[in-house]
């Protein structure tokens, strides 16, 4: 199998008040679980089998939307559930923080931004933090799509499909965009994205 649906990497009740127990499992137990078992169904039989997440996302991008619909979604949320941790948010680490402060105008005006992005975003679809030649950049996507298809690497994403939300929310995704950055992101695994992307 290509596509194995990882453990969270902390308790299903560990991210509340701000994302609760029946979200997570909801979230993770039945729509990632959707996504690894179609994805991995739609695989069989195509050159793309035994290949890295990334490199299908890519491949399957305008040429197989069915398979690229459930690879996005796959790779989006392997790094949604390490993007989060039990008493997030708090100050952004030194090297990261200095190139917000270049590139994005500091790290109050990024994350007002980052929380546009994710209103603005109509219907289903993400929005992100990501490194495109070498600057941070904020970007928006519908649907599964991320910045890989862009030339760009994700280094920060948030999940704005209503599922990620609604039952702790309701229609409220300004609220629930405010409390991801606030009280969830786990810097340092951003962090590590950042130099990953930029090594």
């Amino acid at each position: 199998m290509t596509f194995t649906l990882p453990e969270l990497p902390y308790a299903y009740d560990a991210l509340g008040p701000y994302m609760s127990k029946e979200t997570l499992e909801f979230h993770h137990d039945k729509h990632h679980k959707a996504y690894v078992d179609t994805g991995n169904k739609l695989l069989e039989g195509t050159d793309l089998q035994g290949k890295s997440v990334e490199e299908i996302v890519k491949a399957a991008y305008n040429t197989n939307q069915p398979l690229f619909n459930n690879a996005g979604q796959h790779y989006n949320h392997i790094h949604f559930w390490q993007w989060m941790k039990p008493n997030g948010g708090g100050a952004i680490p030194g090297s990261l923080a200095k190139k917000i402060d270049e590139d994005l105008g500091g790290a109050e005006k990024f994350k007002a931004d980052f929380i546009q992005a994710g209103v603005g975003q109509f219907g289903s679809g993400w929005a992100w933090l990501a490194v495109k030649d070498g600057k941070l950049a904020i970007m928006k996507t519908p649907n599964g799509e991320n910045p890989l298809v862009h030339g760009a690497k994700p280094i920060l994403g948030v999940d704005v499909w209503e599922h990620s939300y609604y039952i702790d929310y309701r229609n409220r995704r300004p609220d629930y965009l405010k409390a991801f950055i606030e009280n969830l992101v786990n810097w340092e695994h951003v962090e590590k994205m950042y130099a990953e992307a930029t090594a």
